[in-house]
């Protein structure tokens, strides 16, 4: 039974202590964030964007079709 408790007793001292973050710290470390993700990332080129342009639309239209396609089945359907 005293090796439950040692071992109960040893788990919870184990934890870290996790400090309270500031509202002003979240914002601090989400700004600081941003700052390193804009340092890595890259203008892309006309073509890069083109291709991005196409591949979007291709899914903005397929899921449409999808959600249209779901509509007249419904209308048709009576529901």
């Amino acid at each position: 039974m005293e090796e439950q408790n040692n071992q109960q007793q040893t788990q919870e001292e184990v934890k870290p202590q996790v400090e309270k973050r500031t509202f002003f710290s979240k914002i601090r470390t989400f700004f600081i964030e941003c700052k390193r993700v804009f340092k890595v990332t890259k203008k892309p080129s006309k073509e890069e964007f083109k291709i991005t342009v196409k591949v979007s639309a291709i899914g903005i239209g397929i899921i449409g079709l999808i959600g249209f396609i779901v509509h007249i089945v419904g209308v048709l359907s009576g529901l």
